[in-house]
């Protein structure tokens, strides 16, 4: 199994983005050995921010961590190293012939649908003996939502969010800030997730918000971090719908520069943290690889 940390360089200085010639993955490599099972490549976003590598590293070292008999990698899409190529490099080289590329994505959108794709074609073209198969994305599984859940009663201090798994980079002053619970009080909860370009794909991510609202039997609203409704337009809603308090439950998988954002906006409400390493994401990443892994079984006589 691959040390994500060591392997990977992680908490190194920003690094630069997959076209640059210049930067050289820092993978370690194993000696070539026939693999008895594909390879997982999880597949992260990147970002410049290094809280967000660092918080992808925690969240894959917990999926190795699960089934040490898998060879387990991490790459990134764009703008954190080692990028999908280095490691698919690396993975040929220690001697598999099969791995299974999961996308540590919430949404199928342009990245899952044609970047990744395309990236893996690349691939597959410069390593032919090397079978590359791409899985589902994370969300929104409802298991991932219910992680969600657990990051909104762990900022609110409850035992359901004191027993979960903290995520990776979040300080302890955000913690100190949770509402105590009163009953003349009426908790809103606005969901905050990155946004996009298609109407159809928010609309999509809203329903993380519906689902939330299912789960907590709290008023739920929708906003984004690129686009409309802003989170003041969220917090608004809730207010109208009789919320006197609001907690902010960021549809993440970690800290980043749209986090911070979030947190410039709407300095006043009690922020959850991100989902960062939770087992939810363990469970659906290795159901994500098995689904993957069945439908390309050769068939036997």
């Amino acid at each position: 199994m691959t040390d994500v940390f060591a392997a990977h360089g992680i908490g190194a200085s920003p690094v630069p983005s997959r076209g640059d010639r210049r930067f050289t993955a820092r993978i370690a490599t194993a000696p070539t050995q026939a693999a008895t099972a594909p390879a997982l490549i999880a597949v992260a976003h990147g970002s410049r921010d290094p809280r967000s590598a660092a918080t992808m590293a925690a969240v894959v070292a917990e999926i190795a961590a699960a089934r040490p008999d898998i060879d387990v990698h991490l790459a990134f899409l764009d703008l954190s190293a080692p990028s999908v190529e280095q490691v698919v490099d690396a993975v040929a080289t220690q001697g598999h012939t099969h791995a299974i590329v999961a996308p540590l994505l919430l949404g199928s959108a342009f990245h899952a649908r044609i970047d990744l794709p395309g990236l893996l074609d690349e691939c597959r073209a410069r390593r032919p003996r090397l079978r590359l198969t791409q899985a589902d994305v994370l969300g929104p599984d409802p298991r991932l939502v219910g992680a969600l859940k657990d990051r909104a009663m762990e900022a609110l201090g409850t035992s359901a969010g004191r027993n979960a798994p903290a995520a990776s980079g979040v300080s302890n002053a955000t913690r100190s800030q949770a509402f105590p619970n009163t009953a003349d009080t009426r908790l809103g909860i606005a969901v905050a997730a990155v946004g996009s370009s298609s109407s159809a794909a928010n609309a999509r991510t809203a329903d993380v918000a519906r689902q939330l609202s299912a789960m907590t039997g709290l008023p739920t609203e929708i906003c984004f971090a690129t686009t409309e409704p802003t989170v003041h337009e969220a917090v608004s809603r809730l207010r109208a719908r009789g919320a006197d308090r609001v907690l902010l439950a960021p549809w993440f998988l970690a800290l980043g520069l749209l986090t911070d954002r979030l947190a410039t906006a709407a300095p006043d409400l009690l922020h959850a943290n991100v989902i960062g390493a939770h087992h939810a994401m363990t469970e659906i990443v290795w159901d994500r690889y098995d689904t993957a892994r069945a439908t390309t079984l050769p068939l036997s006589a």
